[in-house]
């Protein structure tokens, strides 16, 4: 007869499992992908090492599992950041900048996700995130092309070509903490609504001001002083 864990037994096991997929994410963002060990991990935990391996077999499955929970929340971030914007191009503009905006924000999580040498398994988890914010950006570029505001164009290729330009553009920012010109994400919300072609309707959708900040929220220009 197989043995059947009782409840007290899964709550533990389940509460172990969430303190390890939260020093994993912990660590990640602190040290990167290649210092992220079990043993570290095990550690950030209070667990012993072998305690980790009984949910996760291998480091790389374990971070893999960490990418996909990452990826889900960058994901939405940006979804709810179109989804507040106002025409086609704010919403572009809004996903690249919210994109940007976060990855500046967590500099060594963001190149663990983009960048960072690591293991076939991790690297699924990898393209699951650059195809999931590509299809962000196609089904709004789609949209464009429908209604007539767009040129004709591959929507899945012009999004998979703008997710990889930014990606490219925010590597070296990211592989020195963070650091960027001030101006790299109006010059990466430029670039994105040029590719697309079309007018935006709002000026500030080019990037001018009233363009969209890296949380996603729209700024306005400050008001003319009078004469």
């Amino acid at each position: 007869m197989a043995y059947r864990k009782t409840p007290a037994v899964q709550a533990r096991l389940d509460a172990q499992r969430e303190a390890v997929l939260t020093a994993a994410t912990e660590l990640l963002a602190e040290r990167g992908y290649a210092a992220c060990s079990v043993a570290a991990v095990a550690e950030r935990a209070g667990i012993a090492t072998g305690s980790v391996y009984r949910s996760f077999p291998s480091k790389a499955e374990l971070v893999a599992e960490v990418f996909g929970i990452v990826v889900g929340r960058e994901v939405a971030a940006v979804r709810e950041a179109a989804a507040f914007a106002g025409d086609l191009h704010a919403q572009v503009a809004s996903v690249i900048g919210t994109f940007a905006g976060r990855a500046l924000g967590h500099p060594r999580l963001a190149y663990a996700l983009l960048a960072e040498p690591v293991d076939p398994e991790v690297e699924a988890e990898r393209l699951v995130f650059r195809r999931a914010f590509r299809d962000v950006i196609a089904a709004r570029i789609a949209e464009g092309v429908t209604a007539g505001r767009l040129p004709a164009q591959d929507a899945e290729l012009t999004a998979a070509l703008l997710v990889g330009g930014v990606g490219e553009a925010l590597v070296g920012p990211l592989a020195d903490g963070g650091r960027a010109p001030d101006d790299l994400i109006p010059a990466l919300i430029s670039f994105a609504l040029r590719a697309l072609g079309g007018t935006p309707t709002h000026p500030g959708a080019a990037g001018h001001p009233g363009t969209a900040d890296p949380a996603g929220a729209r700024t306005e220009p400050e008001p003319e002083p009078e004469p």
